[in-house]
């Protein structure tokens, strides 16, 4: 009885927000979706750059000659975390030591790469926003503590914007338009594990 009281005032809940979303204007759900999918782009480019060597920005050596599908790719070997963090920290970067101390390491490597994954295909879709977007803010602070100090502004660089997109993303339910998320939330995962919306 006590389920059967409390399931109402979850699905009214979810009906209301539901509704909020629907009433929106079109300009502001679309310009939504549009910022969640090239975010989304932005997560999976960098994923499969940094797998195959495509040329983008991974696949280069020390005198620039580029190998694409080469050694520098994730599937051949290659790392794609060593060169940012052995290279491009700031020699003056308070985590300097700890982020080096990164570099190479399997398991870095394979939760950076899962997690370009997962948050460019949340994004692409718009489902497990929540999840995703969490994961791309985490993702966008680390390479923010990465770069400091910054070299053109004192606080705000495209690190820290991005933590705020991934925010205004779920906050704004940019899953809706052009996305799965109104097919997701009705399913008995998301409602029973409303954290996977």
């Amino acid at each position: 009885m006590t389920a059967t009281a409390h399931r109402p005032t979850h699905d009214t809940t979810h009906a209301a927000a539901v509704e909020q979303i629907t009433e929106r204007p079109l300009w502001l759900a679309r310009s939504l979706a549009a910022l969640r999918i090239a975010f989304g782009v932005t997560f999976l480019w960098a994923f499969l750059d940094k797998t195959f060597a495509l040329g983008f920005h991974t696949g280069y050596d020390q005198q620039g000659n580029l190998d694409r599908f080469g050694d520098a790719a994730w599937i051949n070997g290659g790392s794609p975390t060593t060169g940012f963090l052995s290279f491009a920290i700031p020699e003056n970067n308070p985590f300097k030591g700890f982020f080096s101390g990164l570099a190479g390491n399997a398991v870095v490597d394979w939760l950076f790469m899962l997690g370009l994954l997962g948050v460019g295909v949340t994004l692409l879709l718009g489902v497990g926003l929540r999840l995703g977007a969490a994961a791309g803010a985490l993702l966008y602070a680390f390479m923010y503590a990465a770069s400091l100090p910054l070299e053109n502004n004192p606080v705000v660089d495209d690190h820290l914007v991005g933590i705020i997109v991934m925010a205004v993303l779920v906050a704004g339910a940019a899953g809706h338009t052009w996305g799965l998320a109104r097919w997701w939330d009705r399913t008995r995962l998301a409602q029973r594990l409303p954290v996977l919306r």
